[in-house]
């Protein structure tokens, strides 16, 4: 056999070859790039330039087009993707229709949200909680979270929406509504549309129980609302320290006011079976000072009730009175007070025509101007907010007026049915005095109280009084000290009730003089004398 020796390559004639090899590759390479990214580019401006063109007729569609177009084109774009989206979504506004109370099953959500989301969510809102000792953190708009139930996975997004109906010269800002969002795969419908949407509202209320905060609202004129989508009522945390135990009240009375208070709170079923709302009606009445306002925080430290501060001068309208009542929780008082000022409802809506015509024909513009400007809430629209078929929406409400002149007030009212019990609060006394001075000085028996008994019963002394005087107004005063300055004020009102009463006489002696010839002359009248009837009666 023959061998045939192959050429041996020097090093540099293969470096050599490698690169006459390499060259047209690496152009041909570059070729290549340079088209892909011409066609990536290409792409790109195709796919921007159809999503402008989508956008652009989408837009126009949604002004121009008719809803019934849109609808139809919905409808069908809706049933041709939902065979390749296997996912189901349910929506939870706050606010349902026309808004006219705020959803139960949002607020169950965003409480069984806010306990389950805090280990997951990336942004959380935080707020303080029952007691403001711990805060409470609930998800921020537009956050996404994982929830589990069985092995099943769901998820829940925050989510707000804008109002399209606002107007472009409108002032108002846009109409703001939330909303969560479940969405979960739709082979799991029965289960999750089932047992777990029980479990969450259930875990909800639970939870809303144990973290409720009990406030004080308040309601503000409502040309200054900017949404009729927005609440009307703002609030803060309540918490008065009064209770029955502090009242300054005979003990009798108190106990009948709390098994009346506490019979109401358990009497649900009594009122659904005698066909009636779940409302109850106090009218508390008695001068100024003697804890009318410190009562209403009784009742609602007692019951466990929210309080709403209802002001009717700030009420617009019979329309936005009712709005009011709506937005109004259950378990709450309802609160007017100083009634008798509020508004021109002290009555008397039997007057005589010639006294309404004797104001009238230059004052009536101005008249007319003045309502314009103020509230025009009428004893009519009040009435039906008492007791009216609104009053029905929602239960377990108290509503309370209070009033230092009852005298003033239309018969119809206060009378039974729209304020069921009438609670007179009046001046201080012993018993009173009694628990006060437990309250302010811790004294359950004292030498001086026999004092304070005794001039206690003779003269008119409110409990706000009694608590100024004995309120240590210095750490130098002792419980010595504040009795004797209450004892010291209770002389000086009987003093001045002693000149109350001798100044009718002196009047009345003064008018039957002026009768008779009103200005002596060198020490004589000039026409008939005084009587001695006269002068009898006088003295009498």
């Amino acid at each position: 056999m023959c061998y045939v020796e192959k050429p041996v390559m020097s090093i540099d004639s293969q470096v050599a070859t490698s690169i006459e090899i390499s060259l047209p590759q690496r152009v041909y390479q570059r070729e290549l790039q340079e088209k892909g990214t011409m066609k990536m580019n290409e792409m790109w401006t195709t796919t921007g330039s159809t999503l402008a063109s989508f956008m652009f007729l989408w837009t126009i569609m949604r002004q121009y087009c008719p809803y019934e177009v849109r609808r139809f084109f919905q409808k069908y774009t809706h049933r041709i993707t939902s065979y390749f989206y296997p996912y189901i979504r349910i929506s939870f506004h706050e606010y349902m229709g026309d808004r006219l109370e705020r959803s139960e099953a949002y607020a169950a959500v965003e409480a069984y949200l806010s306990a389950n989301s805090s280990k997951s969510a990336k942004r959380l809102k935080a707020e303080m909680g029952k007691d403001n000792t711990n805060l409470v953190l609930t998800m921020d708009e537009y956050e996404r979270v994982t929830d589990y139930y069985e092995g099943v996975k769901v998820w829940w997004v925050s989510s707000k929406v804008m109002s399209l109906t606002r107007s472009p010269l409108s002032d108002y800002p846009e109409e703001e509504k939330r909303f969560y969002k479940l969405t979960f795969h739709s082979k799991y419908r029965d289960i999750l549309t089932g047992s777990y949407l029980e479990h969450v509202m259930r875990e909800g209320k639970e939870i809303r129980l144990r973290n409720r905060q009990r406030k004080l609202y308040t309601n503000s004129p409502g040309y200054k609302w900017p949404s009729y989508k927005q609440t009307m009522w703002s609030h803060i945390v309540f918490e008065h320290p009064a209770t029955f135990d502090t009242m300054a009240m005979e003990p009798e009375k108190k106990e009948e006011i709390i098994e009346d208070l506490v019979t109401f709170s358990k009497s649900k079923d009594f009122y659904a079976r005698i066909g009636k709302a779940w409302k109850r009606g106090y009218l508390l009445y008695g001068p100024p000072g003697t804890g009318k306002s410190t009562m209403i925080a009784a009742m609602a430290n007692l019951l466990g009730y929210d309080v709403y501060d209802l002001e009717l001068t700030a009420v617009k309208d019979n329309t936005e009175l009712r709005k009011l009542l709506i937005e109004t929780t259950n378990k709450s008082i309802i609160v007017i007070e100083d009634i008798d000022c509020s508004l021109d409802l002290t009555g008397q809506r039997k007057k005589k025509a010639d006294v309404e015509n004797e104001e009238d024909v230059v004052g009536r513009k101005e008249g007319k101007e003045e309502r314009g400007s103020g509230s025009k809430v009428t004893l009519s629209g009040l009435l039906n907010f008492i007791d009216g078929i609104w009053s029905a929406c929602g239960g377990e409400r108290l509503i309370v007026f209070t009033t230092n002149y009852v005298e003033k007030l239309d018969p119809a009212l206060i009378r039974r049915g729209r304020m069921d019990k009438h609670i007179q609060l009046s001046y201080c006394t012993f018993d009173g005095f009694r628990v006060l001075a437990n309250n302010y000085l811790k004294l359950q028996t004292h030498p001086l109280f026999d004092t304070v008994q005794s001039l206690i019963g003779e003269v008119k002394i409110t409990p706000a009084d009694v608590a100024e005087n004995l309120m240590p107004k210095s750490p130098l005063d002792d419980a010595y000290k504040c009795l004797s300055n209450l004892i010291e004020a209770l002389e000086d009102a009987a003093k001045g009730e002693e000149l109350k009463q001798t100044s009718p006489i002196k009047e009345e002696h003064e008018e039957l003089l002026q009768q008779n010839g009103s200005i002596k002359e060198n020490g004589e009248l000039p026409g008939d004398k005084v009587t001695d009837q006269a002068m009898n009666q006088c003295q009498r």
